[in-house]
């Protein structure tokens, strides 16, 4: 599904942070580019640079050097307020811990990015949340709270709150981090249909068997990447669901 836009352009990104009298080198020159329609994983195991790699790519950081455009456009020229437009507007996130509002239903956490579009009208917005919930088959727990739904139906609400703004990219952090294999292979089944329907999609995991559901692979080691290729064969979560032995009942 993959067309020939450029959604991420990294180019020598490096990250420093001073600690006490040290400098940390949490990314030393990381390149990489991710295409429209790509689904890519990036993995490496703690003190790889994934977590700063994660922040950067999420316009929620800065790199030290090098150069980040997103969707065309670069992160480092930017102010904290455009960078928080930006990231709205452009990225949709989910998070290991699904990050939803308590006291919130499932409908108002998902209408919740678009309060910030003051063009939407409160009918616009909730138009836009339902579709988004019907696109995760969550159609029928509009009205419920978070904890009146299961795990993998919470991780439902959270990818179906990155969708409803169209972001051009869905960037997941550990997002099947908390859930049992089943839960796991039902997630990324729904990513992968929404993959096949032509959503730009990067994972950050530490998981390979996660990692093997996508179209790419990018490995990270003390701030470099050390490995980008191909998945030759693309896992089907659907298939590895069905082959799963079915759960007693207890």
């Amino acid at each position: 599904m993959e067309n020939d836009k450029k959604i991420l352009e990294i180019q020598e990104l490096k990250r420093e942070f001073r600690m006490g009298t040290e400098t940390v080198r949490a990314l030393k020159g990381v390149s990489f580019e991710v295409m429209a329609g790509e689904f890519v994983t990036i993995m490496g195991s703690s003190g790889s640079g994934k977590t700063t790699l994660l922040n950067i790519l999420g316009c929620l950081d800065k790199p030290t050097a090098g150069t980040y455009l997103l969707d065309g456009v670069d992160i480092s020229r930017l102010s904290r307020d455009e960078l928080a437009r930006l990231r709205n507007r452009k990225i949709g996130f989910v998070f290991q811990s699904y990050n939803l509002l308590a006291r919130t239903s499932a409908l108002e956490n998902v209408e919740l990015p678009l309060f910030y579009n003051p063009s939407l009208t409160a009918t616009d917005r909730k138009e836009k949340a339902v579709k988004a919930l019907e696109a995760v088959k969550l159609a029928e727990r509009l009205d419920h709270l978070p904890n009146q739904l299961s795990g993998g139906q919470q991780q439902r609400v959270a990818i179906a709150r990155a969708l409803v703004n169209e972001p051009v990219m869905i960037l997941a952090d550990e997002a099947t981090g908390n859930l049992d294999t089943r839960t796991s292979y039902e997630i990324m089944a729904l990513l992968q249909e929404l993959h096949q329907a032509g959503k730009t999609i990067v994972f950050v995991t530490h998981e390979p068997d996660i990692a093997a559901f996508s179209s790419r692979t990018i490995m990270l080691r003390d701030g470099r990447v050390i490995r980008d290729q191909r998945n030759e064969n693309i896992r089907s979560a659907r298939q590895m669901l069905s082959e799963l032995p079915v759960a007693d009942d207890y």
